[in-house]
């Protein structure tokens, strides 16, 4: 059920309450005024008035739920419908652009000098000096610590690629729900990719925590912000890139990170960002991308057409 829906029933039961009060606490009237006997039937017909109000909030609370529950089927179906018909086009999809992604000259280059500066970091005592400096004071703490913490998890980055993705599938925003799903893909090749050298390595963060190289936090952050840079531009991505940035400042504060897991970190997610959404901006529709078109032979004439290759 919608927030509005139990404010308002809520509001309802708080107005029954008031009335009831208002009735029990009347005061006495006047001499020469009303009787006893119609006191008590204004006291009755307010006691019957907020009885009337009561009773009907169970109906009104399973009307809403039922239409919640209604809507969530409804959004439900449109995901369920849209995974289905992109099911075989996705993994196809995900091997093509991790294939470009890694085999790509520029690519290769950035991750291999962000691999270089992470064993150089961490074979010497850079690694540490580092830590060492972060260790007092901290600048993060309480509410602002784990609020990063949140913003910047892979599944935090996952829910809500899906929820758009899934609102675009119901409204039939294809133009949306191409781009939700082009950050699908970045997000789970970059999570994959990022699990499998966590478990590859398997050193120890500051503060003793497994799986310490390279951060998933700042790998994921900072797909998100290329992903929304390459589609939006800097108005949208150069926030992004600053959420990412404090999300990897936090990771090394609070001792979950060296500064070499944040480095190879960041470095990943950025070009898995950059490649995957840098390939699909355009907009396709089944497969095929829709490009400008213009004519002239009988006369000057635009419009769309929709391009494949076989």
């Amino acid at each position: 059920m919608s927030a509005y829906c139990w404010n308002r029933y809520w509001l309802g039961l708080v107005f029954a309450g008031l009335i009831f009060a208002a009735g029990c606490a009347s005061p006495a009237p006047p001499r020469g005024g009303a009787s006893q006997t119609e006191q008590l039937s204004k006291k009755q017909g307010f006691l019957e008035s907020a009885g009337a109000g009561l009773a009907s909030l169970p109906g009104k609370i399973i009307e809403g739920s039922q239409e919640g529950l209604e809507e969530l089927s409804e959004t439900s179906g449109y995901l369920l419908e849209s995974a289905t018909i992109n099911i075989e086009d996705w993994p196809k999809r995900i091997i093509e652009d991790t294939k470009e992604t890694f085999l790509k000259p520029d690519n290769m280059i950035a991750l291999l000098l962000a691999g270089g500066a992470s064993i150089a970091m961490h074979s010497s005592d850079a690694d540490k000096e580092l830590a060492e400096n972060f260790d007092n004071p901290r600048v993060f703490h309480g509410f602002t610590d784990e609020s990063l913490n949140v913003i910047g998890s892979p599944w935090t980055h996952l829910a809500a690629s899906s929820l758009w993705y899934a609102t675009s599938a119901k409204n039939q925003d294809e133009f949306n729900k191409q781009r939700a799903g082009a950050m699908l893909r970045a997000l789970g090749v970059t999570s994959v990719i990022t699990m499998s050298l966590k478990a590859i390595r398997d050193n120890d963060s500051p503060n003793g925590k497994k799986w310490a190289w390279p951060s998933a936090h700042a790998a994921s952050s900072f797909t998100v912000a290329s992903v929304l840079d390459e589609f939006y531009g800097p108005r949208v991505g150069i926030p992004s890139y600053a959420v990412a940035s404090l999300v990897s400042y936090r990771m090394i504060d609070s001792g979950d990170h060296w500064g070499s897991d944040i480095i190879f970190g960041a470095t990943l997610g950025w070009v898995v960002g950059h490649t995957f959404a840098g390939k699909h901006k355009e907009l396709e529709v089944a497969g095929f991308k829709v490009v400008p078109y213009m004519a002239g032979n009988n006369g000057p004439a635009m419009g769309v057409s929709l391009v494949k290759r076989f």
